[in-house]
This record gives C-alpha cells, structure tokens and sequence, in this order.
C-alpha cells in the first residue's frame, strides 16, 4: 500500500505566504487564513509545498489506504485560490447560491480572487465542511 507523498512541514504560515508572488492573492490567502484558523479553532500547517490545512481528520480510501489529511484548507495556484472543503462544496447549494463568483471540483472551491465572493457566505461554508466533517475529526 502506497504511503502519501503529501504530508504536514515545518514551514511557517509567514513563510508560505512570502512564497505567493501575487500581492493580491498573498492578500487573500492571508484572509482566508484567518477565517479558516477562526472556524477550526486550529493553527495553519503546511502540507507539502503547497497545501495549508487546517485541523486534522483520518480517511480511508476504498484502495484500503488510510492516512490523515486537513478537515480543510486551501492553496495558492498559479490560477486559483483553491480552497478545499472536504464533504464536497457542492454538498452545500445553498450556500453556493448566495457566495458569489466561484466554480467546483470534488472538494475544491474554486475563487480568482476573494473579492469576487460574498466573505460571510464563504465563512459558513468552510464552517459548513468542517461540521460536515466532525466525526472523522481528529482532536
């Protein structure tokens, strides 16, 4: 069983951020930072080089690989803001009405910029995928 190549480093949040070369995206990966730190209750960790989640939850794949993995999070892209909400953005309709401009994939959330969406939409809905997610929550 293949073990995951991604997985939680020692880079700091400041450092991931100093990493964005965009100011506009740097600006709102700062923002998104703090409102998924403010929903979780939890600290940013890098995962990979790439990824900053947010809590900590175990999955097991239908493969039978199992491993842990952020209950949310999001990463800078070269063309999105990807924020990543585990049960599935689209398992939320509602909400996704009322955020604003966005696409979706599996559990991705897709943003150009932060100012394209409603911000206390989008804080119910990580809020929502955390909920969502609070059985397999590792405290």
């Amino acid at each position: 069983m293949a073990e995951a190549k991604t997985k939680p480093t020692k880079e700091t949040l400041d450092e991931y951020l100093a990493r964005v070369p965009d100011a506009e995206r740097r600006n709102d990966c700062a923002a998104v930072a703090a409102l998924m730190e403010e929903v979780t209750g939890e600290k940013a960790v890098i995962w990979g080089t790439g990824i900053v989640g947010f809590g900590l939850y175990r999955y097991q794949g239908a493969s039978g690989q199992s491993g842990d993995w952020p209950i949310t999070g999001f990463a800078a892209r070269k063309n999105d803001l990807t924020l990543y909400i585990m049960p599935g953005a689209e398992s939320f309709p509602d909400l996704l009405r009322k955020l604003g401009k966005h696409k979706t994939g599996k559990s991705c959330l897709y943003l150009k910029k932060l100012s394209d969406v409603d911000l206390p939409t989008l804080k119910k809905l990580v809020k929502a995928g955390v909920d969502g997610m609070s059985k397999l929550r590792i405290k």
